[in-house]
């Protein structure tokens, strides 16, 4: 991390199929080895299995899905004279987006189905219900500030 100045955002080109940066976002978060043509089969491939079965448009269901994996509080660690607390602090909006990415990704790669596709669109519709890993991570997460938020007037 530089001292002298804060490192400048890239600028993230829109997916070629639907044409939102938020999914473009989500690819890069699958992506592994920087294989993204692979990335790229498997989620399209989920949203036309969410379509098959849903009947919506995907894009929506994924949207409601990563708006429901967003966490809005969280725990950080601070040394304060010897001992260490969890301080419940707010999450920035890009930090939401990124902690929600990387949980539907996970949570997705450990479930029990047979391909990444059945996982990725069971887990984003699962995630759209509000059920499954991601938002039992979010909702574990924000109970841990609400028992630690005795200790808010650590926050800096």
């Amino acid at each position: 991390m530089s001292r002298r100045h804060r490192a400048e955002k890239r600028e993230i080109l829109p997916d070629p199929k639907y044409l939102d940066v938020v999914v473009a976002k989500f690819i890069n978060g699958l992506m592994l080895d920087g294989k993204r043509s692979k990335a790229e089969r498997i989620f399209y491939g989920a949203m036309d299995s969410l379509e098959s079965r849903l009947k919506r448009d995907p894009v929506e269901v994924f949207h409601e899905a990563l708006n429901n994996v967003k966490p809005s509080v969280q725990v950080r660690s601070r040394r304060v004279g010897g001992a260490t607390y969890q301080v419940p602090t707010e999450v920035r909006p890009e930090k939401q987006q990124a902690m929600a990415i990387r949980w539907m990704v996970g949570s997705a790669r450990n479930r029990s189905e047979t391909t990444m596709v059945e996982r990725l669109s069971k887990e984003m519709e699962d995630a759209s219900n509000d059920r499954g890993t991601a938002v039992k991570k979010r909702e574990d997460t924000h109970k841990m500030a609400e028992a630690n938020r005795a200790f808010a007037h650590y926050r800096w």
